[in-house]
Order: structure tokens, then C-alpha cells, then sequence
């Protein structure tokens, strides 16, 4: 093994080069690619990150303590997933009992408190034909660690550097499973040799992880800005990471630093996702068009580019964000704190989202809830025509007045009154509905808190301008504050009444946060035989349904983070 530094280690990280002490093989040093396949690449991991990130590995395990994957990484990374391989104790054991409720997992992939999954991964790898010389004990199991996580790192070039940390436990062995995985994986591609001028694949070991990023020399500089300032210890990373709670088994970040990145790099974006965002596409049409819309040039960009000003100006201001993934008692869930962005105007900063919806009956099968404060309506106008960039505020509210025969925003004000919730009863049966095009005895209804006289007069309006059948859809009860508003008489009586839904035990499970929610989402899958139902004759799907009985999402604002809460519960 040879180090670039002197031996004892107290210098900074030590970088293992390829068994026998030759260098590893690159195309160039270091290797840029010309800058367009970087980039989509840097783009693509951070959009990821901040959309959707966690949600390929959200059917696996659980939180451990020990040693996280962002000490690895400098204060410089835009964007960060970390995932724990093996978790340990009663938390592998809460997701191992949740998830063998569903035959699907058990009986094709038989999970066990024994389990390693980092075996099972390496395993449906190699499915796919591509190392299949390696031997997982023999060159995988005897290094790797526990912990992994996969980040875009600011470099100082103009694109950000894609890199893997993972745990390892032992260096030399390490270096020699990452060069045999290195070799399989590019003598699989066409067009590459091992140790020919496309091999490509660069790591630095600094103690218990290894950097792995396109060069040596990124891998090299990433360990070194690791060393000297650490992810783990940045004052952004530390708040949003402690807003979403204990860690779990997924956890994921997003600088401020991202939101400005993705600012910059909204053409590369685009071009991802059909426009090829080159300065070449900016050539017009012989009628004078662009022959791209999302070219780069500069001036073009900014006249064609489809994503408004409001949104780029969004992600400028962007404060950063955290979520994780864990199991907890019988249930997935996923908690998620960040930058509150638009909802700072007031648009979800009452806590009146549960108000109406506990009261709904307590068989109900599926609700939403929304609280509402002073100037929502103005406040929501706003937001969509900052976004559609075609009209202003004001003209927008005058065309919805005009087509509706409203009175805006004060009618709509009136009509929603403090708090509303829409709800679904559990005897409600799709497909007659939509076979008899009938809706009054479909079980759904909104009920409203505020003033029914007031809201009446509202819906006098609109059903003016409405069929006799349409109207129908709009037929209400009042009692005292509560306005019931639907189709089926029998269930706005039932809605009407004084329920006891928040007093039930799925709604306390999947929505916990309801008391201090803006806005909530409430499914009972044990509400009747609905969920069955919609599975028909498929007697495997009804099987993998079955064990499932809640979800719940809740919404709420508490100081300068916006918080949300996703929960799927079982029984």
C-alpha cells in the first residue's frame, strides 16, 4: 500500500492507489468529460435529491447509531442521501415484522432479523450479469462497511462532482474489492478494456470511508475538504437534519447552496427532460421560431425558458431542506422539514387543519382538511400568477370573478369559511358510480366551518349559472357553524353530526401532528371493504393488500421551517 503522506496518519487522509502499487488507470487527469456529461449528471443527482430522493430504498431498514456518512463529506456538498446497510436490534426487527405483513416481500424475498442486506444487494446485482466473477465473501464482506451515501459536492469547477462514500472496515482490503469492481464494471461496457484509456473510477480511503468520485484527484480533494471541514459539523446541515428528528434508515439533505446551483442550471435541467439545452439548439425556424425552446444562450433562455422568474427567484432564496425514512412501530414514514418558501405569504399558516375534519364520522374512508386565515384567497391568486408569468394578480382575480359570477376574493373567503374537510364514506362503491353517472347516493361531502347563511348566499351564486343536475351536486344542510355541501342527503346528515374521528385510533396513528396542522390528508384502508374492492378478483393482490390499514399526511409551519409528515401504517 503507498500513501501520498508520511506514515502515523495524523497529516490527513491517507490515498491507497491500485494493488501493487500502481497507479489507477484514467482517461485524463482529471477527467471532465467536456462538461455537458458532468453536468446533467450533478443536476440530475441534486433535482433528485430535493424531489423524490429516498423513495428507491424506502422498503429496506432501519436507524442504528454509530459513525454517519457526512463526516466523509466537505461543508461544500449541495446535495446528500445516506443509507444504512445493516441496521441493528429492535429497529431491524420493528422493519422486518412490518414488512413480512405482505406475501409479496415474504414469500419472494423472505427478509429475516438475520438478514444482510448489503449480501442481498450485492446479490440482485448480480443478477444482472455484470461481475459475475466477484465473491461476495471473499471480495466485498471483508471491507465494507455498514453506512453509504451518494452526494453532489461543490469542487470549485462549474459543475458539481457526483461521489459515493461508504464505510469500510478494512483499507487494503478495500482498495482491492473496489479495483476488482472497478475492472468488471467497465470490461462490461463496450468500447473499454481494463486498465485501456477509458477506465475510469478514482478513490481515497481516509480511515473508515473511502471517497469514490470519476478521478482520483476529486475523490482526493473531497476527502481533504472533509478533513477540513465536515458536512456533519456545517450549521445548515445540523438545523434541517435536527427539525426532521431521529435519523433513519434513509436521510436526506439539501444545501442552500442547491437551490441557487439549480437556479443557474435550469437549461441543463430542461434539457434533461427533452429540450437538449445546447447553444446550437438556439437556431430558429424558417418561420422564425426557436428550433428549441429550452437552448442555452443566454438572452433565448431567459425569453423561452418554460420555468417562470418567480420559481428561479424561489430557488435563490432556497434555505435548504432535510427528510429521513424510518420504520416506526408497525408503520413507514417519512418526515420532511425545509425552507417554507411560498407558504411564508400565509397560505398554510393556520393550525385549523384538523378542526373540521375530527368531527367527520368515525367509519369515514378517506378526508382532507385545510385550515384558512385572512387573504388566503389573494395570497393563493398571487402565487398562480406569479407562476403563469401571463397576467397579473389582479387581472387573474378579475377573469376567475367574471367566469365564475363571484364576488373574489370575498365570496370564496365567505364560501370556505375557517376550515373545511371533504369526505368520503366507507360504503361508497366506484364503479357503480361511474357505471350509473348517478352521484346522489355517492357517500361524499365537504363540510365547512363558518357562516351557512353567508356560505348559502355564495352557493346561490353559483348554482345559477348551473343545470338543474349540476346544482343538485351542491344541495346543503347547516347545524349551528357546520354547512354540509354535497349529493346525498343521507350522508350530509351523517357528516353533520358531531363525529368522532380524531377520537379514532388509525386517525391518532397516521396523523399525529393534526392539532398543530394547515392541512392534513386521512385514508382508512380498514374503512369497509373499499380498498378490497378496487382489487376484484385478484385474490394476490387483495392478500398483499390486506395487511395495510392507514396513511395519513399532515402539514404544519412551526417558526421558519415547514414541516410535513407521510405515514403508512399496518396492522
Amino acid at each position: 500500500m503507498s500513501s501520498n503522506f508520511p506514515p502515523g496518519g495524523s497529516q490527513g487522509p491517507e490515498y491507497l492507489e491500485q494493488g501493487g502499487g500502481a497507479p489507477l488507470p484514467r482517461a485524463s487527469e482529471p477527467r471532465r468529460s467536456g462538461g455537458r456529461k458532468p453536468a446533467l449528471i450533478a443536476s440530475g443527482v441534486i433535482a433528485g435529491l430535493l424531489v423524490v430522493g429516498g423513495g428507491v430504498w424506502a422498503a429496506t431498514w432501519y436507524f442504528s447509531t454509530g459513525a454517519q456518512p457526512a463526516q466523509a463529506l466537505p461543508d461544500s456538498t449541495l446535495g446528500y442521501m445516506s443509507i444504512d446497510l445493516d441496521p441493528s436490534g429492535a429497529q431491524k426487527i420493528e422493519a422486518v415484522r412490518m414488512l413480512n405483513k405482505f406475501p409479496a416481500i415474504k414469500d419472494q424475498i423472505g427478509l429475516d432479523a438475520q438478514d444482510d442486506i448489503r449480501k442481498r444487494l450485492f446479490e440482485e446485482i448480480q443478477k444482472s450479469g455484470d461481475c459475475a466473477d466477484l465473491d461476495y465473501g471473499d471480495d466485498i464482506e471483508p471491507w465494507l462497511g455498514d453506512r453509504a451515501a451518494v452526494a453532489a459536492v461543490d469542487t470549485g469547477e462549474d459543475q458539481p462532482s457526483p461521489v459515493v462514500v461508504v464505510q469500510v472496515k478494512d483499507e487494503d482490503k478495500a482498495d482491492a474489492g473496489l479495483a476488482k469492481l472497478r475492472d468488471c464494471g467497465q470490461a462490461s461496457e463496450p468500447g473499454t478494456t481494463d486498465g485501456g484509456s477509458d477506465t475510469t473510477g478514482g478513490w481515497a480511503i481516509d480511515g473508515d470511508w473511502v471517497v469514490i468520485a470519476e478521478t482520483d484527484a476529486i475523490a482526493k480533494q473531497v476527502a481533504d475538504d472533509a478533513a477540513e471541514s465536515s458536512l456533519s459539523d456545517d450549521d445548515d446541515f445540523q438545523k434541517w437534519t435536527d427539525e426532521v428528528g431521529d435519523p433513519g434508515v434513509v436521510n436526506l439533505y439539501a444545501a442552500p447552496a442547491a437551490g441557487k446551483y439549480l437556479a443557474k442550471n435550469l437549461a441543463d435541467l430542461t434539457g434533461m427532460f427533452g429540450g437538449s439545452g445546447s447553444a446550437a439548439s438556439c437556431a430558429t425556424n424558417s418561420d422564425g421560431t426557436m428550433a428549441d425552446p429550452f437552448c442555452s444562450d443566454t438572452e433565448t433562455y431567459e425569453s423561452n425558458n418554460p420555468m417562470p422568474s418567480e420559481m428561479v427567484d424561489a430557488l435563490e432564496e432556497f434555505q435548504g431542506a432535510a427528510a429521513t425514512v424510518r420504520f416506526d412501530d408497525g408503520a413507514l414514514e417519512l418526515e420532511m422539514a425545509g425552507d417554507p418558501g411560498v407558504s411564508r405569504t400565509g397560505l398554510y399558516g393556520t393550525e385549523g387543519g384538523d378542526d373540521v375534519v375530527a368531527t367527520l364520522p368515525a367509519d369515514t374512508a378517506a378526508a382532507i382538511g385545510v385550515g384558512f386565515q385572512d387573504g388566503w384567497f389573494t395570497d393563493f391568486v398571487e402565487q398562480v400568477a406569479s407562476y403563469d408569468g401571463e397576467q397579473s394578480a389582479s387581472q387573474l382575480m378579475d377573469d376567475m370573478a367574471q367566469e365564475s359570477g363571484l364576488d373574489l376574493p370575498d365570496d370564496a373567503e365567505t364560501l370556505m369559511g375557517d376550515s373545511m374537510a371533504l369526505s368520503l364514506g366507507s360504503d361508497f362503491d366506484i364503479e357503480t358510480f361511474f357505471n350509473s353517472g348517478d352521484a346522489s347516493g355517492f357517500p361524499i361531502a365537504g363540510k365547512l366551518k363558518g357562516d351557512p347563511d353567508a356560505m348559502t348566499g355564495v352557493l346561490d351564486k353559483l348554482r345559477a349559472d348551473m343545470s338543474t343536475e349540476d346544482a343538485s351536486t351542491l344541495e346543503t344542510d347547516s347545524d349551528g357553524a357546520m354547512l354540509a355541501i354535497g349529493p346525498n342527503p343521507g350522508y350530509r346528515s351523517q357528516v353533520l353530526d358531531d363525529g368522532n374521528l380524531g377520537g379514532s385510533n388509525v386517525f391518532q396513528d397516521v396523523v399525529r401532528e393534526a392539532d398543530k396542522s394547515s392541512a392534513l390528508v386521512y385514508v382508512n384502508f380498514d374503512a369497509g371493504d373499499w380498498l378490497t374492492n378496487l382489487a376484484q378478483d385478484d385474490q394476490e393482490a387483495v392478500d398483499n393488500l390486506e395487511p395495510l390499514e392507514g396513511f395519513g399526511i399532515s402539514l404544519w409551519q412551526e417558526d421558519d421551517a415547514a414541516h410535513a409528515v407521510v405515514r403508512l401504517t399496518t396492522n
